[in-house]
């Protein structure tokens, strides 16, 4: 686990038209770390998550205030799909494409320009592996992922994010549409992955994000309805010794 900061905001605002739905945030994400964040339905979760890769650029309307920083870089100074190169994201159901699984993985690298068959399967055979998907499916990479199970097709959406080598994984409820056996295997792929990769995970689940988290970001709405960092810190003392009354309510479940 490392102190180096990957990702930070500076007080990061977003709007939509006039209404603002992130106030003010600062803090920094550190690297090959999980951090996960947690907070009640609608305090701007994904839309913090989301900030990240820019994915919120598409929704009519929106225009931000304050920086997001990667790698001390301004990503709003970047152009869009080398951002998304280096910063993947899983969602919440597993969507893999109407392709075959070795066609899912590869995606991504094509569209970057990659050509070489050989090197191709060299790429997809590794960011199967890393997402702990080859073994099972190695001698199916023709069929359709569609063909797959919930949580296999999930760990697929994992490996096609890492095709393209990306230096941060933002994850949006990777388990929550998932089994109980399905939500282990991702946690557990998670803490390999970290090792290689800076992972940011919203999650509506407490014990997931006391299990599979370094860092905690505990989010909620203030008067105004928008979206305040309440507390950042490691997970272990936001869950055990918070700082803030607030997150001690919600983590106890007095209230979200």
């Amino acid at each position: 686990m490392s102190d180096e900061h990957r990702l930070r905001t500076e007080s990061y605002s977003l709007f939509y038209g006039s209404f603002r739905a992130l106030n003010d945030i600062t803090v920094d994400i550190p690297a090959n770390a999980i951090t996960s964040i947690i907070g009640p339905s609608g305090c701007g979760k994904s839309t913090f998550l989301r900030s990240f890769n820019r994915m919120n650029e598409l929704i009519p309307g929106v225009r931000i205030t304050g920086r997001v920083l990667l790698d001390g870089e301004d990503i709003f100074l970047e152009d869009v799909v080398a951002l998304r190169k280096k910063v993947g994201m899983v969602f919440q159901r597993p969507n893999p494409f109407p392709k075959t699984i070795f066609d899912n993985v590869a995606y991504g690298p094509r569209i970057h320009g990659a050509r070489d068959r050989g090197g191709l399967a060299a790429l997809v055979e590794r960011s199967l592996r890393d997402a702990a998907l080859w073994d099972e499916v190695k001698d199916d990479l023709q069929k359709s992922a569609l063909a797959l199970s919930g949580g296999q097709q999930q760990r697929l959406c994992i490996a096609r994010a890492l095709a393209v080598e990306p230096e941060v994984i933002l994850m949006d409820e990777p388990a929550s549409a998932l089994d109980p056996i399905a939500t282990l295997r991702i946690e557990e792929l998670l803490q390999a992955l970290k090792q290689k990769y800076t992972i940011v995970i919203v999650t509506h689940n407490m014990q997931q994000a006391a299990r599979v988290s370094d860092f905690t970001a505990f989010m909620m709405t203030d008067e105004q309805r928008a979206g305040n960092l309440v507390e950042f810190g490691p997970t272990k003392q936001i869950f055990t010794t918070p700082r803030d009354r607030r997150t001690e309510d919600y983590i106890s479940g007095r209230f979200g």
